[in-house]
């Protein structure tokens, strides 16, 4: 127990010297034109932050992270797939992405997913 808890102290210490270490020795003031020019989003880092902005790409944002979620639930099937009954994991499977194309129909009657208003 005492050799498990000398380890972690260790490995504690080595992360924080290199913390520190790349702290020192990185190039934090290099200012250049398109670090400091607005980026996708589309605001400028030197102006207000309590402007208003597109509620077009807060949905479009939050449609792209709900989707997102759900295809990283999908990597798992993967392996479920060797371990159970095909046929219980193809209708499972089925029925995971009938959710997902509907929920993607639903946002695309809704006007969600038009770039354009």
């Amino acid at each position: 127990m005492k050799s498990l808890f000398l380890i972690a102290i260790i490995i504690m210490i080595i992360n924080f010297a290199l913390i520190i270490m790349l702290n020192l020795i990185s190039k934090k003031t290099f200012m250049d034109r398109e670090k400091s020019s607005p980026f996708e989003c589309g605001f400028d880092p030197k102006s207000s932050a309590r402007l208003p902005f597109s509620l077009q790409f807060f949905l479009i944002a939050v449609i792209f992270l709900i989707f997102d979620v759900e295809i990283t639930l999908l990597f798992p099937m993967i392996i479920l797939m060797k371990i159970s009954n095909f046929l219980y994991f193809f209708i499972t499977f089925m029925f995971f992405l009938m959710i997902l194309l509907l929920g993607i129909y639903h946002e695309w009657n809704q006007g969600a997913l038009n770039w354009s208003i």
